[in-house]
């Protein structure tokens, strides 16, 4: 048993996730941790919301709450959201906690020791209608670049640009709306990534687990000139700066907090610190110095996510010359996007997570979205698509077979109190080769969860499916049990011992329906499969004479005004 630690990139505080960031980060990454349970390994999966930073202000200012109030409640929505939707997190915490406020000011102090943390004045815009500096999301304008008139002072969303308040045309306040705005002179600190290029680079071409995506946008970064960054910002709700930084003059800082994308990452960190203090663990076992160093540290984030995590985060953990534990494996997604456009939160572009759950279950959606997962480029959601997944491959392959398996045993052979696994004839050649057939396509699965290749699973996974429903077809016992009723019960018992198969391979992407089948047959489906090629036609999973329940239809198939409605009502074209 290995032990391995997984993250989520943090879903940020503004309001409720869609369903771009839900296949993005926290469902790939809660399939990734329920594969490496049900393969013995000992595993921490860990999340947080990401709560500090302009949106999080912006966001509780429009909703008329303190910013405190505000994250309270959208914590709250969120983590019932996670609950709804399956994802395991062994703890969901958050980065505005103490325990982050505590490891970001250690992880301040460590770097500025190391003289990576330097002083300087930079220029800001300043809105006197509003009485104070704005912070570059506090400041929209048009693009520099591609003429985008509704570009953030961080990143235009038109090009994709990073950008700085002061390059904006037209800038003006996104608090008041103030056009008066001026540039002033303020004290910022800036993390000296220039002099962690090389260090960077080595840990980048060392780490084999990066994947090709994370490894080139690492690379695009390095080799572009990395700049020192500035990482503290003028507003009143995040981690603030300390005054006892070493060899930093405090004067200037007094009002100033840490950026965002400094404590965020750190938060990882911290939410294994707030699960370790409520658990009696001691969060450095999986983090720091020679006791985490049997850990397989995980990843898994959207594409925009890369550079800071690739770059930004290891310059931190590098930079403060202490052993901390770094990334292992990094998986990284591109964009799902609605009908070829951008799902967006703050534009309310798409279909969000507690919408979703009013159309289907959430199994239905785990399924479509990881089998649909944008890995190699960006995927395009279409209701016709989701359609497809609920009608061809949930009800029409698993569902169909398991309902006719256990419905037609149900009604040809049940015993005086019910139901029971049928224990008549004996298997021949084709259930043997149905067993080695079984048996080498859950190895390919295994192969593909291994390698977090979420699309390859699925498909095997339906394959796997496919090879149930070709064996009803190829031995019909619903003809034979006319003619030959003993032989019919052998299929029907064979085919029964796939069901918790099917249940247990699936079960990192749709859990909820996997119980529902392990129960359906008293059978466990926590755990993988194992020797399953001589326990199918042996009835070595579920033994002859076993009660079972038919359970209810799985998965109800979607009818062209169902698509109609639904069309109607989120947007997008047939």
């Amino acid at each position: 048993m290995a032990r391995h630690l997984v993250t989520s990139a943090l879903p940020y505080i503004n309001g409720v996730k869609h369903l771009g960031n839900l296949v993005g980060s926290m469902l790939p990454a809660d399939v990734v941790a329920r594969y490496l349970r049900a393969r013995g390994h000992e595993v921490l999966f860990i999340c947080a919301t990401d709560e500090h930073g302009t949106p999080a202000e912006l966001a509780a200012a429009e909703a008329g709450l303190d910013v405190q109030v505000f994250c309270d409640q959208a914590h709250a929505v969120q983590a019932d959201l996670n609950a709804r939707y399956g994802l395991s997190f062994d703890f969901f915490g958050r980065t505005s906690d103490q325990h982050n406020h505590v490891l970001t000011q250690h992880f301040a102090r460590q770097l500025a020791q190391a003289g990576l943390l330097e002083k300087r004045t930079i220029e800001m815009i300043y809105s006197p209608t509003d009485g104070r500096f704005l912070p570059d999301r506090y400041v929209t304008g048009t693009c520099p670049y591609c003429g985008y008139d509704k570009a953030r002072g961080d990143q235009c969303d038109g090009c994709g640009r990073l950008l700085d308040p002061t390059m904006l045309i037209n800038p003006r306040s996104t608090v008041s709306g103030a056009t008066d705005l001026e540039v002033r002179a303020s004290a910022s600190l800036f993390l000296r990534q220039s002099q962690m290029v090389d260090t960077v680079a080595n840990w980048v071409d060392q780490t084999t687990g990066l994947g090709d995506l994370p490894r080139s946008i690492a690379r695009k970064w390095l080799d572009e000139g990395l700049e020192d960054r500035d990482i503290t910002r003028d507003l009143k709700w995040g981690i603030p700066v300390p005054s006892d930084l070493p060899g930093i003059d405090p004067e200037g800082l007094a009002n100033k907090v840490w950026y965002v994308w400094f404590d965020a990452p750190i938060g990882y960190i911290g939410a294994t610190a707030q699960w370790a203090d409520a658990n009696g663990a001691d969060y450095r076992d999986w983090w720091f110095g020679e006791a985490a160093s049997d850990v397989t540290y995980t990843q898994i984030m959207g594409k925009d996510n890369v550079a800071f995590h690739t770059v930004s985060f290891p310059i931190t953990q590098l930079g403060s010359g202490e052993p901390w534990k770094m990334v292992d494996r990094l998986k990284a997604f591109n964009w799902l996007t609605y009908y070829g456009g951008k799902f967006s939160t703050s534009q309310g572009v798409g279909v969000f997570m507690d919408q979703a759950l009013e159309v289907a279950s959430a199994d239905a959606w785990r399924w479509y979205l990881i089998s649909n997962a944008p890995e190699s480029s960006d995927t395009s959601f279409t209701w016709d698509a989701f359609a497809r997944a609920m009608n061809t491959e949930l009800a029409g392959n698993l569902g169909n077979y398991v309902n006719r398996c256990l419905a037609f045993t149900a009604k040809k052979f049940s015993g005086e109190d019910g139901p029971v696994v049928p224990s008549e004839g004996t298997p021949g050649e084709i259930e043997y080769e149905l067993g080695r057939d079984v048996a080498a396509k859950v190895d390919d699965i295994a192969l593909h969860f291994d390698a977090m290749e979420m699309r390859k699973a699925t498909r095997a996974i339906r394959e796997l499916w496919s090879l149930g429903n070709q064996y009803l077809e190829t031995r019909e016992p619903w003809r034979m049990v006319k003619t030959d009723p003993d032989m019919a019960q052998m299929v029907l018992r064979t085919a029964i011992q796939l069901i918790p198969i099917f249940a247990s391979v699936a079960s990192p992407v749709i859990p909820n329906t996997a119980t529902t089948l392990g129960n359906a047959v008293d059978v466990s489906v926590d755990a993988w499969p194992e020797q399953v090629a001589d326990l199918i036609p042996s009835a070595g999973i579920v033994p002859a004479g076993r009660p079972f329940t038919v359970p209810p239809i799985l998965f109800a198939k979607v009818d062209d005004q169902q698509i109609e409605e639904w069309s109607a009502r989120f947007g997008g074209q047939r």
